[in-house]
């Protein structure tokens, strides 16, 4: 199951767990429709990885100065961070196959 990360639990959670393991964060809105059909996948992609890698989400209008920080313009728009620093963006619906993909390049 997916965490859900917020202006609060930010940094420990992403960053700072990011210097053992990638993290990949789902940034999304409720009312966003391409965000509905990520999220499913977003449960598999943290089903299917396991403890290898530490998958959550973001809601965009609950964690504004995450969302700012990290420029979100658009959603859904999905990061994965290793090391405290973010080494990859995807912008825009993504398949499980390549987001286990992505995680393993980074694991």
């Amino acid at each position: 199951m997916s965490k859900q990360f917020t202006d609060a639990n930010f940094l420990a959670e992403v960053i700072e767990a990011s210097k053992t393991k990638p993290v990949l964060v789902d940034f999304f809105a409720a009312w966003c429709g391409p965000c509905k059909m990520q999220g499913p996948v977003i449960e598999e992609v943290s089903t299917a990885i396991g403890d290898k890698a530490i998958v959550g989400k973001v809601d965009t209008e609950a964690a504004p100065e995450v969302s700012s920080r990290y420029g979100i313009m658009s959603i859904p728009t999905l990061k994965i961070f290793k090391g405290g620093d973010e080494v990859e963006t995807f912008v825009g619906l993504q398949s499980k196959e390549a987001l286990l993909e992505a995680l393993g390049r980074h694991a």
